[in-house]
């Protein structure tokens, strides 16, 4: 049987090392977007952050807010969960490069100094899961058990 697109992106060969990374990787994302949209945890709310954004020449900022603050929320909930593992991880490995070239890189590598480490490592631990899939203890390996069989 032919295996389809998307359950080639669920399929995963990874073992506890994925959740390991996975979850805690997804928890600070989801912190950060939900600072991004909602105004949780200290952050500025969708419209501080777009206010934001926009001072930086990042616009439209609304749109900028939404677009990595949803990124970051929800793509960050999906990786805990593992569902969705890989499309989760593109999505903010890609937002994390974004961040590193549009706010970070002129301040050096240390996030004392508002530099890019903080963000590089997150984009390079994203890359490791978009590479490996969710692992066994994901919703994406069931999905994909299940669709192997239809």
């Amino acid at each position: 049987m032919q295996t389809s697109l998307f359950n080639k992106t669920l399929q995963t060969k990874a073992g506890s090392a994925a959740f390991i990374l996975r979850v805690p990787v997804g928890l600070i994302l989801a912190a950060h977007g939900a600072q991004k949209l909602f105004g949780w945890f200290g952050g500025n709310g969708l419209a501080g952050t777009a206010q934001w954004l926009s001072s930086m020449g990042i616009e439209p900022g609304y749109l900028m807010a939404f677009l990595a603050g949803g990124a970051e929320f929800f793509g960050g909930l999906a990786l805990v969960i593992g569902l969705l593992t890989r499309p989760a991880a593109l999505v903010a490995a890609f937002t994390m490069l974004v961040a590193i070239f549009s706010v970070h890189i002129g301040n050096g590598l240390f996030a004392a100094d508002g530099g890019y480490e903080y963000a590089l490592t997150l984009f390079v631990a994203l890359i490791a899961l978009a590479i490996q899939g969710g692992g066994y203890l994901s919703v994406d390996k069931p999905l994909s058990e299940k669709l192997g069989r239809v």
